[in-house]
This record gives structure tokens, sequence and C-alpha cells, in this order.
């Protein structure tokens, strides 16, 4: 059956209003369902409240940061980024859009104030943290990195989305998938038990932290210059499990998903420009990912857990630990 993704559109108002609407525009184009506080510009705790029930039934958030800070409520944090925080704690997908040089933009766009121009830098600190973004320059690369974005989210990370109610299922069907949720759940709970078994190799038959390991992937191109097309290629770069380990761990403090993961090695390792809007769909070999959580879990330094069928990895004790001791500047 046809589905529309509904997507809140989030940002400063008066500054962005060029941006703005050319967000809705691609987001129309591409049959979703746009969502925002176009009638809203000047919030207040009340309409804070109907902004969280948008919000609840959006599938997916987008959010788009300038140069300003925007107007703030009681608690001091300005309703884009009180929308932010929102929409994460709920756990629907962020895609983020941040100018990559606020500094240089007109008067009229920045913020003028010393306290709010921190509290801004200290919100794309967070925006930033835990996941990538996409940069961008003029309104005009907009469309492009909604529409890269958009589709990428979609694919890897399917939401309920809205069907008309005459496309909707019989109720034989939602009876039938109900029963193949719970077999499902049942089965996601075995395989948990399953992981809980010790292992049965001994530390000296697994490869020491030095051992090198090649890391491989592919991206997408969209490429102008042929017609158009779009070409897929590979990257490939060795290092070893000690450096691998050195550049990720931080990243894995926060608990991300198993694909934010995969784009931040291949991001790190690829040697690809990932502020080029023309590149998408850059990850890791999939058997590769796999071999670096088994061989990660296997050294007790992570742990993986599912979440609605996502994997999460975590750092274990002796990961922490290990994170440290590889990371911490010590005095000359």
């Amino acid at each position: 059956m046809d589905k529309r993704y509904q997507v809140f559109v989030s940002s400063t108002y008066v500054d962005l209003q060029k941006e703005r609407q050319s967000v809705l525009q691609t987001l129309m184009e591409m049959d979703c369902i746009p969502a925002g506080m176009e009638l809203f510009p000047a919030a207040d705790e009340e309409q804070w409240e109907f902004i969280k029930r948008v919000i609840d039934d959006c599938d997916y958030y987008l959010l788009i940061v300038g140069g300003r800070y925007g107007s703030t409520a009681d608690d001091g944090l300005s309703y884009t980024e009180k929308e932010f925080d929102y929409a994460v704690s709920k756990g629907i997908k962020v895609i983020a859009l941040l100018h990559k040089s606020p500094d240089e933009l007109p008067r009229s766009k920045s913020e003028t104030e010393e306290a709010k121009y921190k509290k801004l830098q200290s919100f794309r600190d967070k925006v930033s943290t835990g996941r990538l973004v996409r940069y961008w320059c003029n309104p005009e690369q907009l469309p492009g990195e909604v529409s890269l974005s958009l589709n990428k989210t979609i694919k890897m990370f399917p939401a309920i989305g809205w069907v008309r109610a005459d496309s909707t299922a019989s109720p034989e069907l939602l009876a039938e998938i109900n029963e193949l949720r719970k077999e499902n759940n049942n089965l996601k709970f075995q395989l948990n038990e399953n992981n809980a078994l010790p292992l049965k190799i001994s530390s000296a038959e697994l490869a020491d932290l030095n051992t090198k390991i090649m890391l491989k992937g592919n991206y997408s191109m969209y490429a102008r210059s042929m017609n158009h097309q779009t070409i897929h290629t590979k990257w490939s770069k060795e290092t070893t499990w000690a450096e691998l380990f050195g550049t990720i761990s931080p990243f894995l403090v926060d608990k991300p998903y198993e694909t934010s993961i995969s784009e931040f090695i291949a991001s790190h390792y690829s040697g690809v420009d990932t502020n080029d809007y023309n590149v998408s769909s850059l990850v890791v070999d999939i058997q590769v990912l796999f071999t670096i959580r088994i061989q990660l879990v296997a050294l007790n330094l992570i742990s993986v857990k599912s979440d609605e069928n996502v994997s999460k990895w975590e750092l274990t004790d002796a990961g922490n630990k290990k994170m440290l001791e590889s990371r911490v500047v010590r005095a000359s």
C-alpha cells in the first residue's frame, strides 16, 4: 500500500524563512507530509504542549541550524533546542543540517548577543554528538541535502508512516501481523539468551589488538558530469584493532546504533569527503562490520543490545578502561 511519512521541520523562524520554504517544497515533492510551527513563529509554553503532540505524530525530525539560536523559553532553552531534545527523547530519527560557516553569515542572520552565541555553539555540539550531520552553505543546497538524507534514513530506519483509510489492512491481516510480532519478540529474547552464553574461546586464541584488519565498504556518488548518473564506488583501508578501537571508542560512549557506527567508521577511514552533498550511502561492508562487532565482543570491549530490531553498541567496563588508556593525554 502507498505510505507517506510525516516530517517535522525544526529551525529558527525569522532568519530561515527562505530555507524552510525550500525544504517544505522538497518534502512535498517527495510525497512526504511536512509539519512545523509555521503559524507559531513566537511560541509560548501553552503552544509548546501542542508542538509536542505534533512531534509525537511525526515519523522523522528534520533540523536546520543557521546562525541564530532563537527565542528562548522560561528554562533558557530555545524552542528549536527543546523540539530537538523532545524528538530525541521519543526515539524519532533525526536528520540534522547545519550551516557550515555560521560566523560568515550576515548580521541579520547571526546572533549578536554573546550569551545566545555560546548557546548556539553548545547546541551545534550537542546535535553533532553521536550522529552524522550534513553541512550546507546556501539555501540552494538544501533540497539536495534533504532528498539524499531523508531517502537514506527512510531506507535504513523505515517508520510507521501514514496510509489512506480506504487502503488499510483487514482485521484478519492485522491479527496475523500481531502474531508475527509476538513470534519475532520471542525469537529476539531467545537470541539474547544465547548471546549471554559464555564464549568457548580462550583469550590466547584471539587476535591481539596489534593485529591488522582490512576495512572496506562502499558509497554512492551523484555525478552530474556523467548524465546525472549515480556511481557506486568501493573503498578500503588497513589499520590495527588497537587503532580502530581507539578511534571509535569515544563514539560508543553514547551507545549509538550499529548503522551510525558503520557510517562513523566509513567517514573516518574511507578518505571520502562527507561534506560533499553528492556523496551518500557511505558505509562499512556488512560482513566486515559483523567481524568488528564479534571481535570486540569476544575481547570484552563492547556489549551489543537490541532496540526495536536495531543493534546498539555499548562499552563494557574493560572497554572504558581501554579507551582511557588509548586516548588519555599524558604529560610529556
